[in-house]
Parts: C-alpha cells; structure tokens; sequence
C-alpha cells in the first residue's frame, strides 16, 4: 500500500520514513515470543499473563525507550506527530490499550498508520 507521509512531514523512503509491514511484523513477533516465553515460564503459558505481561513490557519500553525490545530489533522506533519529544506515559498508555484491542491495529489510514498509532498521536518509523 503506497504511503501519503507528506502530511507527517516524513520522508518516503530511508531513516526517519514510516516503518514498513516486514519491520512491524517482526517487531510484533518478537514482542508476542518474549511475552510468550516469561509466560510460559512464570505462569504455566497461561494466555491472561501473556497478554499482562506483553502490555507491561510495551508499556514499559515505550515510556523509557520510545520503542518495544522488537521494534529495537528490528530497526525502528516511536515519535510523537506533534512534537520532537518522547511519546511519553499517557500517549504509550493509549497506544498498549489500542494495541492489546487488536482491531485498532488492523485498520490503517492513507498515511501508513494503524488506527492506534492516529489515535495515540504516534508514528513508527525506521532508525536504519
């Protein structure tokens, strides 16, 4: 799907250009994998933990690092649309909550951005 980011002030292509479908699927496998894992570990794999787990860790690296241990991964990050400042507590609130419903995720704009990424005021976008 081609990308407006005209609108975002991004670039089309390269650093700093919205992160593609490949990043964002092996960014969101990581993340699941890990959660998974600490689940399976801690709580006999039980699917509550593994959701409280995933929104606890994406929460957590989203205030501190503006980016989840699989968007490090794989080569991307979090920015605020409005401002060139960390995403902050309540926007990585509102983007887990979004996330974890799953269907915000599924719906995209003509910017390339999933509707809890619109909705948090949020982008990902590649750092390589």
């Amino acid at each position: 799907m081609p990308q407006n980011t005209t609108r975002l002030g991004l670039p089309v292509s390269g650093p700093g250009s919205l992160a593609k479908m490949p990043r964002r699927i092996l960014a969101i496998t990581i993340d699941w994998g890990c959660a998974r894992l600490m689940s399976y570990a801690f709580f006999g794999d039980d699917n509550l933990a593994t959701l409280l787990i995933f929104s606890a860790t994406q929460y957590i690296f989203y205030v501190f690092v503006n980016a989840s241990l699989g968007q490090l991964v794989a080569g991307s990050r979090l920015i605020r649309i409005d401002k060139p400042i960390a995403i902050g507590p309540w926007k990585s609130l509102v983007r887990v909550a979004l996330l974890v419903l799953v269907i915000p995720v599924a719906v995209w704009d003509a910017d390339g951005r999933g509707l809890h990424d619109k909705l948090a005021g949020t982008a990902l976008i590649r750092r390589s």
